[in-house]
């Protein structure tokens, strides 16, 4: 029997680790194929899972790394059934009047063109076994933050990115999912190292989120992603853009 092959960005820590966690422990014995700028963590779970999991560390905003994932994935195990593009960065938070347009750059090549230059890859191999494109959105792409334009507007054009693969893809199933308010670094970063950069009730909001135990946990949206992952369907869901809490989602929890 052959086993689902998952790749997915951003995979050492957070909301990605939490993805590759519930990939490796569910009962269709997937194998994944983890993506991060460091190594850290990713051999951890490579000697825990050995043979089940594979990783590539690199810049996902460089295309010799799109192309050594999608190398890694064929040659280790044969096919590609599904991607969770989950790699993305906030930098910069800043006003648009005082916006440094080599920053909002770097950030549109990691939050939009490397989604894109892997996709455009992987879509090939996975027209031939009907699969699978999970891009993790934010609910900053339906909202307005101060501070956030680079960002925002950047899950915006992902989400647009996703219904236009639904469009032209027939045999594909692709969503955007906004995973909610998730306790992970760029909550850290949100509270600290942004916060000037944000009005002053935005930073009260993520802080008192942080104080009161409300973020959550990243296996929340991580199983949602995994689920979605490995059995995603339907024209309900298929090109859309939704928030991990709803209904629809239902059925991919654990």
């Amino acid at each position: 029997m052959s086993h689902p092959v998952i790749i997915v960005t951003g995979a050492s820590r957070g909301i990605g680790a939490a993805v590759v966690e519930t990939l490796l422990t569910s009962k269709e014995a997937p194998r994944v194929v983890g993506v991060s700028r460091t190594e850290a963590g990713l051999k951890a779970i490579e000697e825990k899972y050995p043979g089940r999991f594979v990783y590539v560390t690199g810049d996902v905003a460089d295309e010799a790394t799109s192309d050594a994932v999608v190398r890694k994935a064929i040659d280790t195990f044969g096919h590609i059934h599904g991607i969770v593009f989950n790699a993305g960065v906030l930098e910069p938070v800043a006003q648009v009047a005082n916006a440094d347009i080599s920053k909002w750059r770097q950030l549109y090549e990691i939050n939009l063109f490397a989604p894109l230059t892997l996709a455009s890859k992987a879509i090939p191999y996975l027209r031939t076994t009907f699969g699978r494109l999970i891009f993790v959105s934010s609910g900053a792409s339906k909202s307005n933050y101060s501070g956030w334009a680079a960002y925002g507007s950047s899950k915006a054009a992902l989400n647009h990115l996703a219904a236009s693969i639904a469009a032209e893809e027939n045999s594909l199933f692709t969503v955007a999912i906004a995973p909610g308010v998730v306790d992970t670094r760029m909550q850290d970063d949100i509270r600290s190292k942004f916060a000037n950069g944000m009005s002053s009730q935005q930073l009260e909001r993520f802080t008192n989120l942080k104080k009161n135990g409300e973020l959550l946990h990243p296996g929340v949206p991580g199983e949602i992603l995994a689920n979605l992952a490995l059995r995603g369907q339907g024209d309900d869901l298929n090109g859309k853009y939704l928030r991990y809490n709803d209904a629809a989602l239902d059925g991919y929890k654990n």
